[in-house]
């Protein structure tokens, strides 16, 4: 397994982990600094295993991290008509 995968599987696994535990706002500086350290990451993966695993990895974080993907859908909405 490549380093980024690696990177990809910890970081999952983080955002799991620290998803179970309560937040005064409601993890969204969290979310913040994770979107912050998966983009790198991200790219990481698409270089060494190619797009369709990079592909894979985006829809597994987004899973994770459903609500700021939910507001990002809403404000495109929004912007668009």
């Amino acid at each position: 397994m490549s380093l980024s995968l690696t990177l990809a599987l910890l970081w999952l696994l983080a955002a799991n982990v620290r998803a179970m535990f309560p937040s005064r706002d409601n993890l969204w500086r969290f979310a913040y600094g994770m979107i912050a350290i998966g983009v790198p990451i991200l790219i990481g993966v698409a270089v060494q295993n190619g797009i369709w695993m990079a592909l894979l990895v985006l829809v597994m974080a987004a899973w994770v991290m459903r609500w700021p993907v939910i507001y990002l859908t809403r404000w495109i909405r929004r912007q668009l008509g």
